[in-house]
């Protein structure tokens, strides 16, 4: 879209922006969080996570007015669709039997994080309407053959369907503040089986004989990140995958913004033996559960470390929600609802676009029969 006002300049690295500018844009959008700050996003390129070596080809697309940066919009050319959480291996395969190539294909999101958020990231309105704009005109430009936006909040998801994109709706599972005065007042805000369920599963990791610990931010040591990374990749090594992340992408974010970091520690017998990672966000009362990895199985340690602690750590911090990750029904049980979460996505291929069209309205419909089932059975005995 041709306007005298705004200029695009394109970037395959974000070390290449100044990252005081790229900051200032995050912090004027009112649905950013950490994980599109410029250290966050920076350490997953630094450490050798999202670069071309591994399939991230970035392209990132920032919108200019005059000398200031008023937009960026993380643009990653992507040669599979590992790391994204919004599955379209279904869509790949069927275009490509029909001998139209899916790859590269135009991604915006922010690797290997599926948490809500801003995606494209803007001082105010008019540098955002532009900014999906260009990116809208780069995409076939750029020879992707598809574009895909994860995670978006709902004012994005609403511009860019009202620009001929897909909107595709999934459900993560999140846990909301109640003004809770301290965890049994949340226990007892549940029914009562879930109540007793989820005392019975806290016994027995204290009768196991684990000590739980919280560190905070500069409290995180490098050998409790070295630790936190053996346990990471002790893990998924149990359920036969490479991690996607290493130590030093760690040792970034623990180095660049320790103040959004939350480590919890389990120990037994004086040994640590396993550990959980989330960010926090004072500024959006906001936790975000993260990562999560052990070197031995306790019974129920992974609910411990990865909900009660989270939750626990939400309450005393006067924080609104906990967020805790992508899939799992299992976190209702938990305290947490389900909570609708959308994509957009863009095909260039005619047959394509209409068949996933076709897709997404049946499949909407079964998301939505879902969430009613679900929330029959929440754990908390009433809204409110």
């Amino acid at each position: 879209m041709p306007n005298d006002e705004y200029r695009i300049v394109l970037y395959d690295d974000p070390a290449s922006l100044d990252a005081a500018a790229w900051d200032r844009v995050v912090s004027a959008d009112v649905d950013a969080n950490p994980f599109v700050r410029h250290a966050y996003v920076h350490a997953m390129h630094a450490s050798g996570a999202a670069v071309p070596e591994t399939g991230w080809y970035a392209r990132f697309v920032t919108c200019w007015r005059g000398a200031q940066l008023v937009a960026i919009v993380p643009l990653y050319a992507k040669t599979h669709s590992f790391g994204e959480y919004v599955f379209d291996w279904a869509w790949a395969q069927a275009q490509e039997r029909r001998g139209v190539p899916y790859y590269p294909k135009g991604l915006v999101a922010v690797p290997f994080t599926p948490v809500p958020g801003t995606r494209i990231i803007a001082t105010d309105s008019a540098a955002r309407t532009f900014a999906i704009s260009a990116l809208l005109d780069l995409v076939p430009a750029l020879g992707l053959s598809s574009l895909h936006v994860l995670f978006a909040p709902q004012t994005q998801i609403d511009a860019l369907a009202g620009a001929g994109m897909l909107i595709r709706t999934n459900v993560q599972f999140h846990w909301h503040n109640r003004h809770y005065q301290g965890f049994d007042t949340f226990l007892e805000a549940l029914t009562q089986p879930k109540r007793k369920k989820i005392r019975a599963e806290r016994r027995k990791v204290q009768e196991a004989g684990v000590h739980l610990e919280r560190r905070i931010g500069p409290e995180i040591t490098q050998e409790d990140w070295r630790f936190f990374v053996r346990c990471y990749e002790n893990t998924y090594a149990a359920h036969g995958a490479s991690p996607y992340l290493n130590l030093d992408f760690f040792l970034r974010i623990g180095r660049e913004m320790p103040h959004n970091l939350l480590l919890v520690r389990a120990t037994r017998n004086g040994s640590p033996i396993a550990g959980a990672l989330a960010f926090f966000d004072r500024e959006r009362s906001a936790l975000y559960g993260r990562y999560w990895g052990a070197l031995i199985h306790v019974p129920c340690l992974h609910f411990e470390c990865c909900y009660y602690q989270m939750i626990e750590f939400a309450i005393e911090q006067g924080l609104a929600e906990f967020q805790g990750g992508a899939q799992g029904a299992h976190k209702m049980a938990r305290g947490l609802d389900p909570t609708v979460t959308a994509s957009a996505h863009w095909m260039s291929d005619a047959t394509t676009h209409a068949a996933v069209r076709r897709f997404l309205e049946r499949e909407r419909d079964s998301v939505v029969e879902m969430i009613d089932e679900m929330i029959e059975h929440r754990a908390l005995r009433a809204l409110g």
